[in-house]
């Protein structure tokens, strides 16, 4: 039972062909088209919410760093594509996979430790180091410092796989519950039907804020590095 949770996790095959290519691709065919001059309702409120997120992530930043918004911007979509790719039947969510998110974090957050060092090197290395910090505490807080830079992809990795294996867990759960139910009272499965609902609705929010508070937390590493 513990392993048939934890399936969901990998991703499905029929006759040794995976699943996620046609599970993707059918959705897609549904979208509305749209021609390159002439924009629809969907693609016009789409490019909307990109370009709010896109400035609500690098106002604060210097100018010197607008030129990542692009980068930026391209890996909050990739994110959020991915995060609710798992709620497709037939799918699995890669960034559940620890690999996956820190062969995300991790080359990022070194762009932004490089950029430091090359453009603001004093500024970069005066993060090591409070000012007005006593004698005696100097190398202690160093190696505190640093300690606290090198992880910080890991954080970030872990954050983000932590928050989508729990929320898949919780709706495996729920559905699992829900599906027993069915022998049960009209009641009992009416509330578990709408407690699946509303798990739903927090994962597909869930999905959205990670990849937003991903691509910040990396906005703002790269703010003290511009």
């Amino acid at each position: 039972m513990t392993l048939a949770y934890f399936d969901q996790f990998a991703s499905p095959a029929l006759l040794g062909l995976p699943l996620v290519l046609p599970a993707t691709t059918i959705p897609l065919m549904l979208l509305p088209t749209t021609s390159r001059l002439i924009q629809n309702r969907t693609s016009t409120l789409t490019n909307h919410m990109i370009l709010i997120a896109t400035k609500q992530i690098f106002y604060p930043l210097r100018p010197e760093a607008h030129k990542w918004a692009a980068a930026y911007t391209t890996l909050l979509l990739l994110l959020l594509m991915m995060n609710l790719l798992g709620l497709l039947p037939y799918t699995f969510t890669p960034t559940t996979q620890l690999s996956i998110n820190m062969a995300l974090a991790l080359p990022l957050w070194l762009a932004t430790i490089t950029i430091g060092l090359r453009l603001r090197t004093n500024a970069t290395l005066a993060h090591m180091l409070p000012e007005g910090t006593p004698s005696p505490l100097i190398p202690m807080l160093i190696v505190i410092e640093t300690i606290s830079q090198l992880i910080r992809p890991l954080a970030l990795a872990v954050r983000l796989t932590a928050n989508l294996t729990a929320g898949h867990l919780l709706l495996q759960l729920a559905s699992s519950a829900t599906l027993y139910a069915l022998t049960l009272p009209t009641t009992p499965f009416t509330l578990l039907m709408i407690t699946l609902l509303l798990l739903t609705v927090l994962e597909l929010a869930v999905g959205f804020i990670q990849a937003y508070v991903f691509v910040l937390l990396l906005s703002l590493y790269l703010q003290e590095s511009t």
